[in-house]
């Protein structure tokens, strides 16, 4: 009996705690813009596949893709073969392997490269060597391959146990007829794993000075700014567990659903991040499923639970906010390769506790609010579809359809409209032309979608919009012609001329019967360049100049864009 009960506990050790694991599931930042282009790119290019409609992508992930994008060599340009070494001095990090050894430079023996000797050889090769006078750095073996190390602040690795820490510093200056405006931060970053259990953090502080980016900015600058401030501290993070084909995890993240190359219109991204509950799985090849439950905050004080407090500063109304929850999923379905289509549900609810209901992961959330809420007011439930096809090598054909409120009666009414939003473009990249792309995307936005006449069920965190940076009721054109001369390094030439109309959630009118743009009430024209490079790893240099025209509602821009603006943007950052 002992003796089976030994066994018993080694067998769940060893399911629990696989040594052969050596990297997990940490979602990587949205704002490292340079991997996530470049995937996109061996994606368009039909060297890679990947669902681009859920982003962040783990690290793991990217890992993998690049570790596939290395076996296709022979389909790259000189350019992106010196790209992907780049991020593989990353990302190679992530994927599997017990040895580094100590080498900067790659041996040559009988003609057979150092990066393709076996892990053996390569050790045998090593200490007959000798560290001598030629300068040693550190190799990872993966797979029976080479990836040399980026520079790190700190970096261990064992069978068990890895840990990357590094700073977070970085500045940006704009210059105009209105003056300069500056934004610096601060902080540190840091991820790793334990067996199963990936763990990662990042703390930043932010300085800004004037705002550029207040909840009430038509803006793709990132949300922050608490209690208005021109300082602030972000603060993400979390725990993930990880198996064979899937992983969960407690975070403080932002997310992107839904396709785009500027600005999804599901879930945009440029809101401030929140503590959620994600789960993915992608058990087979022409399947993947995301989950998160998140908890919000929703900036509505609920005078019920705030309250009068007394002590030696004297006396203080302690306000409490109302709870407010979100829970959203996403199915994708991959029935011919290269063709991802993904469809999903989500809904914003409140109460005193989060509803075990909308911790299921597989529900249609309107259909379980309806018995909930049942004879009262229901919650804030969306519904939308993604289609990514690349199916046309160098061509990237997207279109995503979001739904605030469906009713089939107003199709046939010519004076309602439904609350929809829906964006469709193409990228045309490495044709006919390598490292040359061409990207078209129009956006529509119906009246009061991404709005709720219940301040505590609005689509929204910290008044922050969960959705499209335009808002509801709006139009975007974008055009660009993207030039990847060097490594890392792109130049931009762009176009964008979006429009909003009414407000209607202030007029208190009706909520159904309101136009589409009835009036434009919001106008902003911007051409321009701009000029980015990464010179080591997650180190980022820019440069850009840009005309903008932007009129009307003067809440809705930054008082130092507003009118006719020649402005240049310099900046550098290091980490996210």
């Amino acid at each position: 009996m002992a003796r089976l009960s030994s066994i018993i506990i080694l067998s769940v050790t060893a399911v629990l705690f696989n040594l052969n694991l050596y990297s997990q599931e940490i979602p990587h930042s949205v704002s490292n813009y340079g991997i996530y282009d470049f995937l996109d790119e061996l994606a368009n290019n039909q060297i890679i596949s990947v669902n681009s409609a859920v982003k962040p992508y783990s690290r793991l992930d990217i890992a993998k893709l690049l570790e596939e994008a290395d076996g296709r060599r022979e389909l790259l340009t000189p350019r992106q073969m010196k790209e992907l070494e780049f991020y593989l001095l990353d990302f190679g990090k992530e994927l599997n392997g017990a040895t580094v050894l100590v080498a900067k430079r790659r041996f040559r023996d009988s003609g057979k490269r150092y990066n393709d000797a076996t892990e053996d050889e390569g050790k045998q090769r090593f200490s007959n060597s000798g560290k001598g006078s030629d300068g040693w750095g550190k190799v990872q073996w993966v797979s029976g391959k080479k990836y040399q190390k980026r520079l790190d602040m700190f970096y261990y690795k064992d069978s068990v146990f890895s840990l990357t820490v590094n700073p977070i510093l970085g500045g940006e200056i704009f210059t105009n007829s209105s003056g300069e405006a500056t934004y610096w931060r601060n902080g540190t970053e840091m991820h790793g794993n334990i067996h199963k259990f990936g763990f990662y953090a990042s703390l930043r502080d932010n300085h800004e000075k004037p705002l550029l980016g207040r909840s009430q900015y038509l803006t793709q600058r990132e949300g922050g700014h608490l209690k208005g401030a021109t300082d602030w501290s972000d603060m993400q993070g979390g725990i993930t567990w990880s198996w064979k084909w899937g992983d969960m995890g407690l975070v403080r993240d932002r997310q992107v659903w839904g396709s785009d190359y500027n600005g999804a219109n599901i879930f945009g991204g440029n809101n401030p991040s929140f503590v959620q509950l994600y789960l993915h799985v992608n058990p087979v090849k022409w399947f993947d499923f995301n989950y998160f439950h998140g908890w919000l905050n929703s900036m509505v004080v609920d005078s019920s639970r705030s309250y009068w407090v007394s002590n030696s500063y004297g006396t203080d109304y302690r306000e409490v906010y109302h709870k407010k929850y979100i829970a959203a999923n996403m199915f994708t379905f991959i029935p011919v390769s290269n063709l991802h289509i993904s469809f999903g549900n989500s809904i914003v609810y409140t109460d005193k506790h989060f509803n075990p209901a909308y911790i299921i992961p597989l529900f249609f959330y309107k259909s379980v609010d309806h018995s909930q809420t049942s004879g009262v007011d229901n919650m804030n439930s969306q519904m939308y579809i993604d289609i990514s096809s690349r199916n046309i090598k160098h061509l990237h054909l997207y279109a995503t359809f979001f739904v605030d409120e469906l009713s089939v009666k107003r199709f046939f009414r010519k004076d309602e409209w439904n609350f929809f939003s829906w964006k469709a473009g193409f990228r045309l990249d490495g044709f006919p032309v390598d490292d040359l792309a061409l990207t078209t995307e129009f956006t529509y936005t119906y009246p009061l979608s991404f709005q709720h006449y219940v301040p505590t069920l609005t689509f929204e965190t910290m008044n922050y919009n969960l959705g499209h940076y335009l808002r509801d009721n709006s139009r975007e054109w974008y055009l660009a012609l993207d030039y990847r001369p060097l490594r890392t390094m792109d130049i931009r030439f762009f176009f964008i001329d979006a429009i909003r109309g009414p407000d209607y959630t202030e007029l208190g009118g009706e909520r159904v019967g309101n136009p589409p743009l009835a009036s434009v009430n919001w106008h902003n024209t911007s051409v321009g360049i701009k000029s980015s490079c990464q010179i080591i790893n997650d180190l980022y240099v820019w440069f850009s100049f840009c005309h903008s025209n932007i009129t009307g509602d003067k809440r809705w821009t930054p008082e130092y864009f507003y009118g006719q603006k020649n402005t240049l943007d310099f900046g550098v950052t290091a980490g996210f």
